[in-house]
């Protein structure tokens, strides 16, 4: 064997160790991430089930945008997701899915921000809406844009059908059901023939509803608009970061 033979092989040699030595450190790194993941997904979960106060065997959906490991490392978790079906929320149940960004580890500072989506079905919309004085919640169906209810309005001791159409949506924080469409008797008119068929009778089929749900939520979520879609009604809401860390902002808001 020639001396230059020998550098070759040494060189080898080393390159093949530093190459098995790469593998186990990006295994490890792989290893050490999907742990952090479960970890975090776990406490997160748990956290939920406790606050919300949801059975313990809830099923609650976690998801974590991104590497978690340089996210523990910086104190802050980019975004975290958390979905959950038939779910309380205040007055209104449904499935609830939030998104919340920048949120703190050690849970002592606010988080960034977040959205939160609850989205009804017909029976959790009759539930909600059925608490309104004199609507007629009972029949009450969703068809996007709009959802659509009946009732009679008795003129001179005959009751009268009406069907009338509702667009949901969200002023100053509040849920709100703006009529769009009419039928009287059956037949389709508009606002100005079924006030002139009804007189003042109409008043109460043309005004907007408006129910408030703040008194019931906590302050840190605002209703920012309300949509049918399909045969459901979505609700999406801001969320103040704050809500982690300011038991103000975890309170009941208020109706004004």
């Amino acid at each position: 064997m020639t001396d230059a033979a020998r550098p070759r092989r040494r060189t080898g040699r080393w390159i093949a160790v530093l190459l098995v030595l790469a593998v186990l450190l990006a295994a490890l790194v792989v290893a050490a991430e999907f742990i952090a993941r479960s970890v975090v997904t776990g406490t997160v979960r748990t956290l939920v089930v406790e606050k919300v106060g949801l059975p313990a065997d809830q099923p609650v959906d976690v998801e974590l945008a991104g590497l978690v490991l340089p996210q523990l490392v910086s104190g802050r978790l980019d975004d975290v997701q958390v979905a959950s079906d038939d779910v309380a929320l205040g007055p209104l149940t449904g499935d609830v899915r939030v998104e919340m960004q920048g949120v703190p580890i050690d849970g002592a500072s606010a988080a960034t921000g977040g959205t939160a989506t609850v989205r009804l079905d017909e029976a959790q919309l009759r539930e909600l809406l059925g608490r309104l004085d004199g609507f007629p919640a009972d029949g009450l169906t969703v068809a996007a844009p709009d959802v659509s209810v009946s009732t009679d309005i008795s003129v001179l001791g005959i009751p009268i059908p009406v069907g009338i159409s509702l667009t949901p949506g969200a002023a100053d924080g509040q849920l709100t059901l703006t009529p769009s469409a009419f039928r009287l008797a059956g037949n389709e008119v508009d606002a100005d023939t079924l006030r002139s068929q009804l007189g003042g009778l109409a008043d109460a089929v043309l005004e907007t509803r408006s129910v408030c749900i703040a008194d019931q939520l906590p302050r840190a979520l605002t209703l920012t608009s309300a949509s049918a879609q399909g045969s459901d009604v979505v609700a999406s809401f801001a969320i103040d970061g704050a809500i982690l860390n300011d038991p103000a902002q975890q309170e009941n808001g208020f109706c004004g």
